[in-house]
């Protein structure tokens, strides 16, 4: 098996995982990063989505091999102490229900604050139209990414 060096979440990282292996995977069975989570499988609902250089992207379909020397960051390494503006927000908003989801709701929304500071109702749609939240806090997730836009 191929060995990849990856920097994760700011730190030089070696795992020894065939190429086809989902990033989704490593993160989780390989390197103990269980915040990013495993929803669909197919990159449609949007629990696994990391920041690979800054950008927002589905990690259960990503496979390792095409990371290179890019930067992934999850939601362990958003903020050291969690206080992240959008992290923030969602706690003002009381966003999470269940939870499940909100790993990959706010690594979408914190790209989308990291492109798009000032964010619009349609371009706060479009960032998150492909994270799906089984307990509908579609509304109050809208508001805290208003709120962390406001405060970043």
């Amino acid at each position: 098996m191929p060995t990849y060096d990856l920097s994760v979440n700011g730190k030089s990282m070696q795992v020894d995982v065939d190429s086809t292996t989902p990033v989704l995977w490593v993160l989780r069975d390989h390197l103990n990063l269980v915040g990013t989570k495993f929803g669909c499988g197919i990159a449609q609902c949007g629990a696994c989505t990391v920041h690979i250089d800054g950008v927002a992207m589905r990690s259960c379909s990503l496979p390792v091999a095409s990371v290179g020397d890019q930067k992934i960051t999850t939601i362990e390494g958003l903020s050291e102490k969690g206080d992240h503006p959008v992290q923030q927000a969602w706690l003002e908003h009381d966003v999470p229900q269940c939870g499940y989801c909100q790993a990959g709701q706010i690594m979408s929304a914190s790209s989308l604050l990291n492109m798009t500071p000032n964010p619009t109702d349609a371009d706060i749609d479009n960032a998150m139209s492909g994270n799906i939240c089984r307990c509908g806090t579609y509304t109050r997730i809208k508001k805290a990414i208003k709120t962390a836009a406001a405060n970043s």
